[in-house]
């Protein structure tokens, strides 16, 4: 099998000339959760506000079940934040019949409780409306590239990416080549036949993976000049939902067409697995190409017990602020669940690392 690379992705617009020093320090990233609700404030399910810095969100909630003495299975989150950043979010602690605990003795270090409240409900994966990001980058070339290319964003949105994160830490080698992630080095070896026993590491993995496969649907539709066209049979995923229906038939076209230029539907990729495509004629013909050319990818995921799933192909920041001093630039905006910031600065500059993380 080829190796799984990402360089070949392609632009929604041209490659940025513009380049700076990304995570320079912990808070030039920065992440807070937004829900889309407010917890009730009763019920047995208590919630706290965390802010982390340069830690895991996994390893907070493994401290938080350790403090609390319960079982891990018993602490969850509604998504992963990133690692190096200072970023806000959320845990659920299912506690019923305990008192509030008593958080003013947990320490860990870049871990602060802000609030602690209780739901009546769980907070379960992937149930919370974005995130809002503030971003500053460093010894900025060519700031005023940036800014006219976040104007276009501002009316035209970007590709919906996964980001690099996704497919793990890539570092520079000696010769200055950026090596491939580590989750995706991992998904290869288990493409290939090797067993992966740790949980965690095949999880994320075959998360990098199925994440590889939509990208490369959605950088081939960009290759083929198809990205901002609706296509007939393709599967348009309503505004600010996941729910999705397949388009056909000519004589709606202009119409759907302008629904998708006014941002109420947008084309979606497969996020894979098994059973059948959602698409039909053009849509299908263009998914079963790219599926085609991955046939070991295709089959594993296949195998994995994933179900077929859709995923926008475009995002449109909220939000959209930025703010340059010399040769600092920072930006600031929204986006929807599952959405990756990095694919936003992927369009307006090339970021540089001072620690070799891209």
């Amino acid at each position: 099998m080829k190796p799984l690379d990402t360089e070949h992705w392609q632009y929604y617009f041209t490659k940025p000339v513009s380049t700076g020093i990304f995570k320079f320090q912990a808070d030039d990233f920065q992440v807070v959760e937004d829900l889309g609700y407010e917890p009730c404030g009763e019920g047995e399910h208590q919630f706290v506000f965390i802010e982390k810095t340069n830690t895991n969100t996994a390893y907070v909630a493994e401290q938080l079940a350790r403090f609390v003495n319960l079982p891990l299975r018993q602490v969850t989150y509604a998504g992963r934040k990133d690692k190096y950043a200072v970023t806000q979010q959320w845990f659920g602690i299912h506690a019923p019949g305990k008192a509030d605990f008593d958080f003013s003795g947990f320490e860990l270090e870049g871990v602060r409780v802000l609030k602690q409240t209780r739901h009546n409900k769980k907070l379960r994966t992937g149930q919370l409306k974005g995130n809002h990001f503030t971003i500053t980058l460093r010894q900025v070339l060519h700031p005023e590239a940036i800014e006219a290319r976040l104007k276009e964003i501002a009316q035209h949105g970007v590709p919906n990416y996964y980001g690099e994160q996704r497919f793990g830490v890539m570092r520079l080698n000696e010769m200055g080549e950026v090596q491939r992630g580590g989750n995706l080095v991992m998904a290869e070896r288990m493409v290939n036949g090797e067993t992966i026993r740790h949980r965690n590491k095949r999880s994320m993995a075959l998360s990098a993976l199925r994440s590889w496969l939509f990208n490369e649907m959605l950088s081939t539709r960009l290759a083929q000049g198809q990205f901002d066209k609706v296509l007939e049979g393709d599967a348009l995923v309503l505004s600010g939902s996941n729910s999705y229906f397949v388009h056909q038939g000519a004589s709606s076209h202009e119409q759907t067409q302008q629904r998708y230029n006014d941002k109420d539907v947008c084309p979606s990729a497969p996020l894979w697995g098994k059973g059948n495509l959602a698409t039909s004629h053009a849509a299908l013909k263009m998914e079963e190409e790219v599926a085609h050319q991955h046939a070991q990818v295709v089959d594993f995921l296949s195998q994995c017990g994933f179900e077929q799933e859709r995923r926008a192909i475009k995002i449109w920041p909220s939000q959209l602020e930025w703010l340059v001093k010399g040769d600092t630039f920072t930006v600031s905006f929204a986006l929807p669940s599952g959405c990756f910031a990095t694919s936003v600065l992927r369009e307006c500059v090339e970021t540089l690392s001072p620690i070799n993380r891209v």
